[in-house]
């Protein structure tokens, strides 16, 4: 397609940009897949779920391709509910959206303007944003998440993702805003030692700072691999005091997910079958193994045997 969005990847001939793609992959010394099912359309720049937060199917949007229709791709949520292990994505504004949808006036409902619905990958899945008693039960405002830690009701597994003005997102907040949020989020944990001390706490963002980055960055698939960001692990089971030099990308959450919950990765050919990397001592950036990504156990100590 040439609208900018999606490709169909899987027709070299065809589609725009994808043979120079594919011949680029064909020259690595390793084999990376192109990944690319035949005659299926992939997303290429962010388009806005088909469910809007309160549930209804955004038609308008979808009719003027600025929305992508509801999704059957199987989700990580959706691997968490079959394995019975608890889940929550914590949006802020996410109430205060879902009230503007439902035709609220009230003042305070303009925040919801701030709630990215980009950044939630369970509203685009019709498995969850579609089902009202999924909906009701996975996805929640970022103040339920500070409720959650105080009375011990948070789930095993927790996405926190705070609202675009808190967010430290150029245009729409600043560093220090994300840097308070976080810190409120660490001292709400230290308020509960029992469950701060069985907690690993995963921070990132999706910016890569602007700046050129000369460290290796690995083709590993169609879609390659973006610039390196930040992340940061907090934990009493972490290693901690050091950087860890394997390389990961956000996949490599998913991929300690389902070591740790036992879980099969999400799909045939999704980046969590990718194996964890073998380092070169000499240059432990570049995997032995590419095309390759860490499930980010080596960010921790366990003790014997895998934690449960």
């Amino acid at each position: 397609m040439l609208d900018g969005r999606f490709s169909n990847c899987s027709d070299v001939f065809k589609a725009p940009g994808v043979a120079p793609i594919v011949q680029y992959l064909a020259t690595l010394r390793y084999r990376a897949r192109t990944n690319c099912k035949q005659d299926h359309y992939y997303m290429l720049n962010n388009t806005n779920p088909g469910f809007l937060p309160n549930g209804v199917v955004d038609v308008g949007g979808i009719a003027k391709g600025t929305s992508i229709p509801p999704s059957s791709v199987r989700t990580i949520g959706d691997a968490l509910n079959e394995r019975g292990v608890s889940w929550t994505y914590y949006g802020g504004a996410y109430n205060a959206a879902v009230n503007r949808g439902n035709g609220s006036m009230n003042p305070i409902n303009r925040v919801g303007a701030s709630y990215c619905n980009i950044c939630n990958f369970a509203a685009y899945a019709t498995s969850i944003m579609g089902n009202p008693v999924q909906r009701a039960a996975h996805i929640k405002d970022a103040t339920d998440f500070f409720v959650a830690v105080g009375d011990d009701t948070l789930p095993a597994v927790a996405f926190v993702k705070p609202d675009e003005l808190l967010d430290g997102h150029p245009a729409t907040s600043k560093l220090g805003l994300f840097e308070a949020m976080l810190q409120k989020i660490l001292d709400t944990l230290d308020g509960n030692p029992a469950l701060k001390a069985t907690t690993a706490l995963f921070i990132t963002f999706d910016e890569g700072g602007g700046y050129y980055d000369s460290g290796f960055i690995q083709p590993l698939d169609f879609f390659g691999d973006g610039p390196r960001i930040p992340l940061v692990v907090v934990s009493p089971y972490s290693t901690g005091g050091h950087v860890v030099h394997s390389y990961s990308d956000h996949v490599s959450i998913l991929k300690f997910i389902e070591r740790n919950w036992r879980l099969s990765p999400l799909t045939r050919r999704s980046r969590d079958n990718l194996p964890n990397p073998r380092a070169d001592k000499d240059n432990p950036y570049v995997p032995l193994n590419s095309p390759a990504i860490g499930d980010l156990f080596d960010m921790f100590d366990f003790g014997r045997g895998e934690h449960d």
